[in-house]
This record gives C-alpha cells, structure tokens and sequence, in this order.
C-alpha cells in the first residue's frame, strides 16, 4: 500500500509496523484476554500501563522529578480552562495574543478571571510577526503570562522561550506547546 504523508496539524503519520503492533494489542494486550479499553482503570495491568507511558514520557522530555505528569482529557481548549482556574491567584492574567490559539486562550481566561490582560498582540499585523518582547506591557502583580509558542493557524513560532525577568515581571511564564511539545529540549 502507497500511504499518504500527513504534514497536518495534529495527527502525524505512523509507521506502518506500529500501526500493526496496536491492531494487534486491540484486543488482547499483551495475554490478559482483554482489549486496554476494557481494564479497570484501577486494574494491575492499566496501571502498569500508564506508570510505563509516565515513565516514558518524563525521559523524552527529560522531565525532572520536582514536576509531575498529568494526564488528562479534554485537549488544549480545556486547558484554556483549567489553567485561569488553577493559577489566577490575582485578578490579573497576561497575554501575548500571537494568534488564534492564544486568542482562545484569552477568550476563555476571561470567564474565570477578573482582567485578562493583553500585554501585547500582533493582530494589527494579521499575526504574521509575533510581538517583540519588550513590547510587551505587561501587569505588575500578574498570576502568570500566557503565550502559545507555535501558532500552527498562522505559522509564527517563538524560536526561543522570552525571559521575563529580563523585562521586570517576576509572574511565571506559562506556555501553550501542545502542537510541538516533543520537538525540541525544554529549559525546565
């Protein structure tokens, strides 16, 4: 079979043995008689499971272990919830509007926050240059400063995380990576 290449956002393409090795596996993961979707969450093999893929994981990225791996449903736009909700210790939250991803990601704080700040956004531009950093304004006292470091809709990336303390702002840097998480080392 010719298969197609995929360069879409989101989904990759897969070697053809992986994809045979899971077919596999459907159902009958490694001799329990039963397909992964069918264990107990709380079962010996899918904890196994999962302890691997954490494992796993905390290695490709080269996680340290002061920081813990959550996974969980809901993708990206979930996370455009579950971090103003669990981060926002101040009324302030501010954003680096570089394209739709962090667009949403505003959008979204300001269901949960008093003043989503928009510290710099390169709309004006139709977000074909990202905001340079020391033009950014951003709020004394912030909870954190959200930007998305790859904007897949518009093709702007940052190449390089920016360091806040540089510009006098001591708010942690929170950053939206989904679409490019494993390529590169992270400077945790």
């Amino acid at each position: 079979m010719n298969r197609p290449y995929n360069f879409s956002a989101g989904p990759a393409a897969i070697p053809a043995e992986v994809l045979q090795q899971a077919a596999a596996e459907m159902l009958d993961w490694h001799g329990s008689g039963m397909s992964v979707m069918e264990m107990s969450h709380r079962g010996k093999e899918f904890i196994s499971i999962y302890e691997q893929a954490e494992a796993d994981l905390r290695e490709l990225l080269a996680v340290p272990p002061e920081f813990k791996i959550l996974f969980m449903q809901g993708g990206g736009l979930a996370e455009n919830a579950i971090v103003p909700l669990n981060l926002s210790r101040a009324g302030t939250v501010d954003f680096v509007l570089s394209g739709s991803w962090s667009q949403k990601s505003a959008k979204e704080a300001r269901k949960y926050v008093a003043d989503a700040h928009i510290a710099a956004s390169g709309e004006d531009g139709k977000f074909t240059a990202l905001p340079a950093p020391e033009s950014w304004q951003l709020s004394r006292g912030a909870s954190y400063v959200h930007i998305c470091s790859n904007e897949t809709i518009h093709g702007v990336e940052f190449q390089e995380l920016p360091d806040l303390k540089a510009l006098g702002c001591d708010a942690p840097l929170v950053v939206d990576f989904s679409s490019h998480v494993a390529s590169r080392p992270v400077d945790w």
